[in-house]
């Protein structure tokens, strides 16, 4: 376990890599974004960073060498007088918003901080791991030798990875950072979204991030746990998942889909900031907006592919969008809202061309209609809150133009009971934008379509039961929230700055309340210490607790691979090394999901899921590992076969085989605790 003082160099290691990475970056965004240059460059510091670093592993040059035109920026700014004391005014909001965020879900990991195998930890754990271990393209799949991650996006975990390295902390603690600084980017990311669309009240939009459904309300009134109730909520719609941001804090899985929520919101910062800018933007002030759009837009395929999937054809929506109202407007410039629409998904998909070439999804097969719809009740209690107060935002149009309700009547005449509520909705918000313009009522029509969407079609993937659209909904109504969330709150702070008067409070008792709420943000942690493993699981993880090393709980649960995850990490090289076959949610394949090193076959529905079966690999490679653990004779030649220098014989083996060796042909270099780890004689 990795003592405390270690912990709290690590933590500031990295917030210092986050800060120079952002400094460097932040004169560079004044000539566009003047004041709000500050907060922009933390997240377009890290977008930066992302496809300097890529391109090195490409060439299999050192990935921290990336940082080298981000140290030769800063140093170039210092020299030209751009960090004096002037420009550093009114900024310690923007790094008090990151930290309050950052600190609020460090204490959540720090409560609850163990790799789980409720979720997908065990994956995202393994994948940082191995792109830290050999941070080339494409990065080694630990769970399956021999090949890469060209069956997934891994960009995020690549992102993650650099910081890790160029901070020099483990991969098991940046396991628990990774969700703190996407939270403190993402708080960053809507407090811009609220100076840019509100004059009062713009941190409003912050309050998504700690928002829950109807259903979490529902279940914690009726007792059940803090944890219960959350995990509960995204299982509000029969048969499927609708996770939100303060459950994924919670839960405390880096997955690929929380890690693109900070990039999301990022570029719809920068539409906001179109939208309300264009028309006194420069010409140069305009392509920079385009390049930056083209530089968030174009990682979104790595990190989480959905997220493309509703923001290429909006950049190109709102492009369109630039160019008819500066048409309508006489501007002769229009023509450059085309190029925003245009150019963006043209220059995002040119930056990363060698990614977009070499991945390949094997899951994916066709976009097929919805043929069990979501029951209204679910369907309420999932997106009701937000309902709620787009209602009260339509209630004068419903009134003025009632036969606009008739949109419900194909839905509900085929049994989209759900669809007919959206559809409504949408007809109206629609109405709405178009009289208003305002970003806020824009951002809300796009997410009741995302929701309307998902109640017609999905994406047919491996499962053909009734879960049938759980990855579906899964992955597009975390991208609703935020734009339900962004377009609600954006309703409300509008609404509360129409009416000073009734809200009209001393700027002290302000501040008080602006404490007040701070403080029980960060109490929060500390008087509830969520459990995911206790409430969940029914496991309690024996001294996992109160540390950020998600694997200290090995030292008590399972100290024999602690004491050879350790030593392993020591082991110079990244051999492959044999353990049994892994069981997919569950402590299964730990060696590989720990260290990041490849192993024959860790978690193998996970594998049929990305790759499919086309070659045969789930007849061979299963069995061959049975084989190398039970006939002595087999067990070096298939060693060799995947290519694999170490065999690992613990607990999970000897449950799982009749473990019987060669006698000769293999060294022992580590027996402890009951594990015992070997080496194909002579392969030093």
């Amino acid at each position: 376990m990795i003592g405390l003082p270690e912990q709290a160099f690590y933590v500031l290691s990295w917030l210092a890599v986050l800060k120079l990475l952002q400094v460097a970056v932040w004169p560079a965004l004044r000539p566009l974004f003047g004041r709000l240059a500050y907060p922009a460059a933390f997240t377009v510091s890290l977008l930066i960073l992302l496809p300097l670093s890529f391109y090195l592993g490409l060439a299999r040059l050192p990935t921290w060498l990336a940082v080298a035109p981000l140290l030769l920026v800063l140093g170039a700014g210092i020299a030209r007088g751009q960090y004096l004391r002037a420009a550093w005014e009114d900024v310690l909001r923007w790094d008090l918003v990151f930290l309050i965020f950052f600190l609020f879900v460090l204490e959540l990991r720090y409560f609850n901080p163990y790799v789980s195998h409720y979720s997908e930890q065990f994956m995202d754990l393994a994948w940082i791991a191995s792109i830290m271990n050999s941070p080339v393209v494409t990065p080694a799949d630990p769970w399956f030798a021999g090949g890469t991650l060209d069956i997934y996006y891994y960009l995020g975990h690549w992102l993650m990875a650099q910081l890790g390295l160029l901070a020099g902390v483990p991969a098991r603690v940046v396991f628990n950072l990774v969700l703190p600084t996407v939270f403190g980017l993402s708080a960053v990311n809507c407090y811009l979204i609220g100076h840019l669309v509100l004059e009062r009240h713009r941190w409003l939009p912050v309050a998504l991030l700690v928002l829950v459904n109807p259903e979490a309300v529902s279940r914690l009134v009726s007792g059940d746990t803090l944890v219960a109730a959350l995990d509960h909520s995204r299982h509000a719609i029969e048969y499927n998942l609708t996770e939100y941001p303060f459950f994924s804090a919670i839960l405390g899985d880096p997955h690929a889909l929380v890690m693109g929520m900070a990039n999301q919101v990022f570029l719809l910062a920068l539409l906001a900031f179109a939208w309300t800018r264009w028309p006194d933007l420069s010409n140069r002030q305009r392509w920079a907006a385009i390049g930056l759009g083209a530089l968030s837009l174009g990682t979104m395929p790595g990190i989480n592919s959905w997220d493309v999937l509703v923001y290429g054809p909006l950049v190109v929506a709102f492009g369109l969008l630039l160019w008819w109202r500066a048409r309508a407007a006489g501007d002769p410039s229009a023509n450059r809202g085309l190029h925003f629409g245009l150019l963006v998904p043209v220059l995002a998909v040119v930056l990363y061309l060698p990614y977009l070439f070499e991945v390949r999804p094997g899951s994916i097969h066709g976009l097929l209609p919805v043929f069990a719809p979501s029951a209204p009740a679910e369907f309420l209690l999932t997106h009701g809150f937000f309902f709620a107060v787009i209602a009260v935002a339509i209630a004068p149009l419903v009134y003025r133009q009632p036969l606009l309700l008739l949109v419900a009547v194909p839905f509900l005449g085929l049994g989209y009971h759900s669809a007919a509520i959206a559809a409504v909705l949408v007809a109206y918000m629609v109405l709405r934008a178009r009289r208003t313009g305002r970003f806020e009522d824009m951002v809300l029509v796009t997410g009741l379509m995302i929701v309307l969407a998902v109640e017609l079609v999905y994406v047919r993937e491996i499962f053909d039961n009734e879960y049938f659209r759980t990855n579906t909904m899964h992955k597009l109504y975390y991208i609703a929230w935020l734009h339900l969330g962004l377009g609600c709150t954006g309703l409300a702070g509008r609404w509360l700055s129409s009416r000073p008067d009734l809200f009209a409070v001393r700027p002290v008792i302000q501040k008080i309340a602006a404490v007040v709420v701070i403080a029980a943000l960060l109490a929060f942690p500390v008087v509830f210490q969520p459990d995911v493993g206790r409430d969940l699981l029914g496991i309690t993880f024996s001294g996992g607790d109160r540390t950020l090393d998600g694997l200290a709980y090995l030292d008590h649960d399972h100290p024999g691979d602690a004491g050879a995850i350790r030593f392993l990490e020591t082991l110079p090289g990244n051999d492959c090394i044999v353990e049994a076959v892994g069981g997919d949610y569950s402590y299964g394949a730990p060696i590989s999901s720990f260290t990041g090193r490849q192993t024959v076959i860790g978690k193998p529905s996970h594998e049929l899921q990305w790759r499919t079966n086309e070659d045969g690999w789930w007849w061979t490679r299963i069995p061959d590992v049975a084989r190398i653990y039970e006939e002595p004779e087999q067990t070096v030649p298939l060693m060799r076969k995947y290519g694999c220098g170490l065999l690992y014989v613990g607990d999970l083996e000897r449950e799982k085989y009749a473990v019987n060796l060669p006698g000769t042909g293999l060294e022992r270099i580590f027996d402890r605790e009951g594990v015992q780890i070997y080496r194909i004689a002579g392969a030093a």
